[in-house]
């Protein structure tokens, strides 16, 4: 069996300004899938399209037999699960005139540790470049990140933050393009603009990683309710303060912390935070 395993908590909350809820996170820490999903849409189109994005995403992960789906590569598994996510939502978005154009971000991860050699071979090859330090040449990746829109995964590491998603936002190819700052970025009115979502069209692009877990690492999943008001450097300071090894306690203390902090500067919009350690 793999020398680590995971241990996640999770949290959510309105914000201090809207009136309901349209985040979602989930997990099925019995497959290693944990998600997080953030929704819009007129009315409650927002809620449902989380909810059915996550719930479904989730569903489609658990192997349905013993005929060898148990056996297909990870990152298609994370990609079909994605896709059946996504169709699920743009089905429901056109029964219902209450749910028309609405949609979901999703930022998920998928752990499958290897057992007794098996599940890396084939995948060994699609290795992340930026997280070769400390791993063996002949470690396969055993977590696979999947996301679409801007919904974000961060890694903390020997104390060193990293945001592992790029969104896909209208106010990230501007940057990208050198055509605005990071200040301005901060600061633009368009900044909640993306340019992918889950259920909005019949097919989505969904971007999949690989990474090699090391002992210690902590995850954060969060919806841009906590990325846009709790800064970098705050984020370091309270997932560095989660004493080793970690616990579930731990970690939900975190979750806490971090959504208070998100309130405490302003609390514009829904806020989810969803921690995963990887626990020696």
């Amino acid at each position: 069996m793999s020398p680590n395993h995971l241990i996640y908590a999770m949290l959510t909350h309105r914000g201090r300004v809207r009136h309901g809820n349209e985040d979602t996170c989930a997990a099925a820490p019995e497959i290693g899938a944990f998600v997080v999903c953030d929704g819009m849409g007129g009315a409650a189109a927002g809620e449902v399209a989380s909810n059915l994005a996550a719930d479904t995403f989730l569903a489609n992960l658990r192997p349905q037999s013993s005929s060898g789906e148990e056996m297909q590569k990870p990152q298609a598994r994370l990609n079909a699960a994605i896709q059946a996510a996504n169709h699920a939502v743009y089905q429901q978005s056109r029964q219902s005139r209450q749910f028309n154009g609405m949609g979901t971000t999703l930022v998920s991860l998928l752990h499958t540790p290897v057992v007794n050699g098996e599940n890396g071979k084939a995948s060994a090859a699609r290795r992340s470049p930026t997280n070769h330090i400390n791993s063996r040449i002949t470690d396969p990746p055993t977590l696979w990140l999947g996301h679409v829109g801007d919904s974000r995964c961060y890694r903390q590491r020997r104390g060193k933050l990293e945001q592992l998603t790029i969104d896909h936002s209208l106010v990230e190819e501007q940057l990208r393009a050198g055509q605005i700052t990071m200040a301005q970025a901060a600061r633009s009115p368009m900044r909640n603009l993306i340019t992918r979502a889950v259920g909005s069209q019949p097919t989505v692009e969904a971007e999949i990683q690989s990474h090699r877990p090391q002992p210690n690492d902590v995850y954060m999943l969060a919806s841009d309710g906590l990325t846009h008001e709790v800064s970098d450097e705050e984020i370091v300071e309270i997932l560095a303060s989660i004493p080793k090894p970690q616990t579930k306690g731990a970690l939900t203390t975190a979750c806490e912390e971090l959504i208070t902090i998100a309130n405490r500067n302003g609390g514009h919009d829904n806020i989810t935070v969803l921690l995963v350690a990887v626990v020696p």
